[in-house]
């Protein structure tokens, strides 16, 4: 059973490709290992459980707060910022049925940089000021994604490391 379970959150980390909650759910099968061998799982503590779900709280933090940085320091403004999470993921909802699922990587990313070009000049900016702030949301967002996905898998590697104890 250890196999199957730390094979599944390896899977679920391909989740992220596919702008899904993949860290939850790599969360929650821990904490289905806990509830189905708790005497296997004596060590997984509530400390573990609170380290682990900071984490995963921590990566979708830093997801958001890096688009959010981004944008702002390529001069992006707070609408245009809002545009880019707006985009960000009705580009991953479109993009989903695409690429076999991986069109809502695409989507997410390529959301990001549109719905923050589509605000700012909006709201009165230049179409060359507009790219800049754009290209700023879409590094942060990519910048993002790629921690949480570190984080995923830092997450896998201390949950299986209780697992296989």
């Amino acid at each position: 059973m250890q196999l199957f379970f730390t094979a599944l959150m390896v899977a679920f980390l391909g989740l992220h490709f596919l702008s899904m909650p993949a860290n939850f759910l790599i969360m929650g099968m821990l904490v289905l290992w806990k509830f189905m061998y708790p005497a296997e799982s004596v060590d997984m503590n509530t400390m573990f459980f609170v380290i682990t779900g900071g984490l995963v709280l921590l990566g979708e933090a830093l997801e958001f707060i890096s688009q959010l940085v981004g944008a702002k320091k390529y001069g992006g403004s707070k609408k245009g910022n809002l545009g880019g999470i707006i985009g960000a993921i009705c580009g991953a909802i479109i993009g989903a049925p695409f690429f076999f699922g991986f069109g809502a990587l695409i989507g997410a990313l390529g959301g990001s940089y549109a719905g923050c070009l589509v605000f700012e000049i909006a709201h009165g900016r230049n179409l060359s000021e507009a790219m800049i702030a754009s290209k700023g949301a879409f590094y942060g967002k990519s910048l993002g994604m790629s921690i949480k996905f570190g984080i995923g898998v830092f997450v896998v590697v201390y949950g299986a490391s209780y697992i296989w104890n």
